[in-house]
Order: C-alpha cells, then sequence, then structure tokens
C-alpha cells in the first residue's frame, strides 16, 4: 500500500487508530517508546513481564502517564520464560498494527559456565516468545494490508562482550530474522525493521555505568560525546513503525552516538 503523497509530512507520523504492542514496556527503551506511540494517537498494549510487584507498579506507571496525556492504553502481563507465553498474549490483546519486540533478558557471565537453564531463559525470553508473537501477528497484518514489525536489536550485533556470548547471540539472530522475514512480507503493505541501540542509560545499565570514571572513559569513545537515553530511540522508531516509514524494509538502525563504526 502506497502512501498519501499529497499528506502533510508530519501527519504521516500519525497513530491514530492503530493497536502497538510493545513488549517490556514497564520502563526504558519500551516505556519511551510505548509514551510515544501513545501521544501519537496509537492504542498501546503495555506488557511487562508480571515477575514481581516492582513490574506491574512500573506498568501501571505507564498507562497512569498515558491517561494523563489523553492517550489509550491497555495493560498485559506474560512471563516470556513460559512456552507459548507470546501466543496467548497476542490473543489478549487482540488486533496488532505494530509490534515492538523490545523484551529481552541478559545474563553476564563468562562463557565457561553458562548453565542450561541460563542459557534456557534467554533463548525463551529473547527468541521464542518473539518468534510465538510474530507467528500469531504478521499473517493478520498481511491480510489487513498495513503492519509495522520493530525488533529493538543491540550494538551486541556487531560489538558482542566478552561476557553477553548468548544476550549477544540473541540479538544477531533476531536481526537475522528481521532480513529473511522482509523478503517474505515485502510488497504486502507491512515492514519489519531492526532499532540497535548503543549504549543507553536505562536501569539495567546503571549499576554498569555507577562509577563516573568508567563511564567517563566510556564515553571518551562514544563519537557523539555521552551516553544516550531511552529517549533517543523514539524518532526512529516513529519513522520506522508509521506511514513515514513504509519504504523501508529489513533495515538495520543503529542508535548509538556513532559506536558501532569506531
Amino acid at each position: 500500500m502506497q502512501t498519501d503523497s499529497n499528506a502533510a509530512p508530519i501527519a504521516m507520523f500519525d497513530l491514530t487508530g492503530r493497536t502497538a504492542l510493545v513488549t517490556g514496556a514497564r520502563r526504558g527503551i519500551g516505556r519511551a517508546i510505548a509514551l510515544a506511540f501513545a501521544a501519537q494517537g496509537a492504542r498501546v498494549a503495555v506488557h511487562h513481564g508480571d515477575a514481581d510487584d516492582e513490574e506491574r507498579h512500573d506498568a501501571q506507571a505507564v498507562m497512569a502517564q498515558i491517561a494523563q496525556r489523553g492517550g489509550k492504553a491497555d495493560l498485559f502481563a506474560a512471563d516470556f520464560s513460559a512456552v507459548a507465553a507470546g501466543t496467548r498474549l497476542a490473543a489478549a490483546v487482540g488486533q496488532i498494527d505494530i509490534l515492538v519486540l523490545n523484551a529481552s533478558i541478559e545474563l553476564l557471565e563468562d562463557y565457561t559456565t553458562i548453565s542450561a537453564d541460563r542459557f534456557d531463559r534467554q533463548i525463551a525470553i529473547n527468541l521464542r516468545a518473539p518468534l510465538e508473537l510474530l507467528q500469531a501477528a504478521l499473517p493478520a497484518m498481511q491480510q489487513r494490508g498495513w503492519g509495522r514489525v520493530l525488533a529493538i536489536g543491540s550494538i551486541q550485533q556487531v560489538k558482542p562482550h566478552r561476557e553477553m556470548l548468548v544476550y549477544a547471540g540473541t540479538k544477531s539472530a533476531q536481526f537475522n530474522w528481521v532480513c529473511n522475514l522482509a523478503r517474505q512480507v515485502g510488497g504486502t503493505g507491512v515492514t519489519i525493521n531492526n532499532l540497535a541501540p548503543g549504549a543507553i542509560w536505562t536501569a539495567r545499565n546503571n549499576e554498569r555505568m555507577a562509577d563516573p570514571a568508567l563511564r567517563q572513559e566510556f564515553e571518551r569513545r562514544i563519537p557523539a560525546g555521552r551516553v544516550g537515553t531511552p529517549e533517543d530511540l523514539v524518532g526512529a522508531a516513529l519513522l520506522l513503525c508509521s506511514d513515514a516509514g513504509s519504504y523501508i524494509n529489513g533495515a538495520n538502525l543503529f542508535v548509538d552516538g556513532g559506536l558501532s563504526v569506531t
């Protein structure tokens, strides 16, 4: 489906009438994207992992912020380590026009000590549940003639950390899936792309960047001269998930301040 060439450029970013499922939306990048999509008119399905009260509290806070701004959102809990969790989540949400695959887990350790349980947990959350969501959402998007899938990758795809063997591998596999599926959905009005952040100031990275000296040394290696924020991902996410990005399919877009080219 082609976009209206006479539409105002800013109107091409409007998501009114679309339902966007953002996995792992309780904080960080997922939260920033969920808030932005709601502000652009989408009904947002806010997913959290249902692991504890803190996760539910964080997700409810996102819902409250969307409501305060006049947006629409619903809350969904799903533990992606469970078999068929993605399938059940998709059924609970209903029609999904935009699927943001953000939820993931990274367990740092030397490759010699990776246990079967820790390996399986990362594979389940980072790959199996996303596959289940893709199987549920993509065919319906193709039938309707419009859809957007955005996988949140990582600079680990090309610059893997020595203690993130499994996590970095799942992010590389995810982009491989994007390339594969982009060919299969091409021409149906559906696009699938990968957005790869670099060093982003999130709760996951707080402990690593707590030492000012270490953070300063790390920032020195980033051409932009600073660590990114979740909000730095919002513009690219809106582009790739709206009519403005209708001719972008199978792309890998780094949002990393230039770290990937150093």
